[in-house]
């Protein structure tokens, strides 16, 4: 993980907090990025829900695997958001995870890492 999105981790998980800070962003984009209500990520009783918790380790974990090609955790979120996956029919990883269907952008992102075209 990044050395600045390592700094989004807070206690047991993560921080949307710290998160948005990270990425220059506010909380109600990442949940918007990550398909969750504004509410489950400014509500300390659903912060750490494992619906929410599960939601944002996948989003960072997304992340972290594709910000050393980008050079930055900022072109990094940028490309989770805008750049369509190849053979997903215009869908980008934030459509994707936001579908629950991280594992599937994880599975793409490991197969470019192999070397073989999605």
């Amino acid at each position: 993980m990044s050395l600045a999105l390592a700094r989004a981790a807070e206690g047991p998980g993560f921080s949307p907090r710290l998160i948005a800070e990270q990425l220059l962003t506010t909380v109600e984009d990442v949940a918007r990025s990550t398909g969750l209500g504004r509410d489950a990520l400014s509500r300390k009783d659903r912060i750490g829900t494992p619906k929410t918790q599960t939601r944002l380790r996948e989003m960072m974990e997304i992340l972290t695997r594709v910000a050393p090609r980008f050079g930055s955790d900022l072109i990094a979120y940028a490309w989770y958001r805008s750049e369509p996956l190849s053979g997903y029919g215009g869908l980008t990883a934030m459509h994707l995870v936001q579908q629950g269907r991280a594992a599937e952008v994880v599975d793409y992102i490991d197969a470019i890492d192999a070397g073989l075209y999605a």
